[in-house]
């Protein structure tokens, strides 16, 4: 039997033909993964018609004429009210943030929102993104095995930038691969 291998601090890139429109061109970055769950949010798609600066002043929490215009990601279609904040590990809470990959924590609390707009004290980089994708047992591994989805490493500039039109390709790009080229079609030799 093989080894588990995590995914945690990965990227699962889309291939053409997903079959779901929900992940058409999806750059999804991982961020736990055990034997019999996976989670993971989107970091290519932002909330139509949404800013941070409406997200902070809907909750009440303190909203910096620099937040208005930042974007709030489509983390996924799970729970897309939930709000977490994808950040470097330089900010954390104790047993609040979740430490993954290579520098990296997500956090789901108002102080993570309130620290996102804070440049002195809060995490260098940060996302709010809202809702989820996740995975039962075995459903990430049966999907990698039908080729639905690339793994790449995480790049914090592709994570974090706001070119969100061109991230599915510079994400394929990354590992060697020109989305031109990519066919929906898929076989078996």
């Amino acid at each position: 039997m093989d080894e588990f291998q995590s995914l945690a601090g990965r990227l699962l890139v889309a291939m053409p033909g997903i079959g779901d429109p929900r992940f058409e061109h999806a750059v999804i970055l991982v961020c736990a993964h055990g034997p019999d769950h996976a989670m993971g949010v989107r970091v290519d798609r932002p909330a139509p018609g949404i800013d941070l600066k409406a997200v902070l002043t809907r909750l009440s929490v303190k909203a910096p004429d620099a937040s208005k215009g930042r974007p709030v990601m489509v983390g996924g279609p799970v729970e897309k009210e939930r709000g977490f904040v994808l950040h470097t590990d330089d900010w954390m809470i104790d047993d609040t943030s979740t430490p993954f990959g290579q520098g990296l924590a997500l956090t789901g609390t108002r102080e993570a929102l309130a620290a996102m707009t804070d440049p002195l004290t809060g995490p260098r980089r940060s996302t709010l993104l809202l809702g989820y994708a996740g995975w039962g047992d075995g459903q990430l591994e049966e999907e990698l095995g039908e080729n639905v989805w690339l793994t790449a490493d995480a790049d914090l500039e592709l994570l974090f930038d706001t070119d969100f039109d061109t991230k599915w390709a510079r994400a394929l790009a990354g590992l060697g691969v020109d989305a031109a080229m990519l066919s929906g079609q898929s076989g078996r030799a």
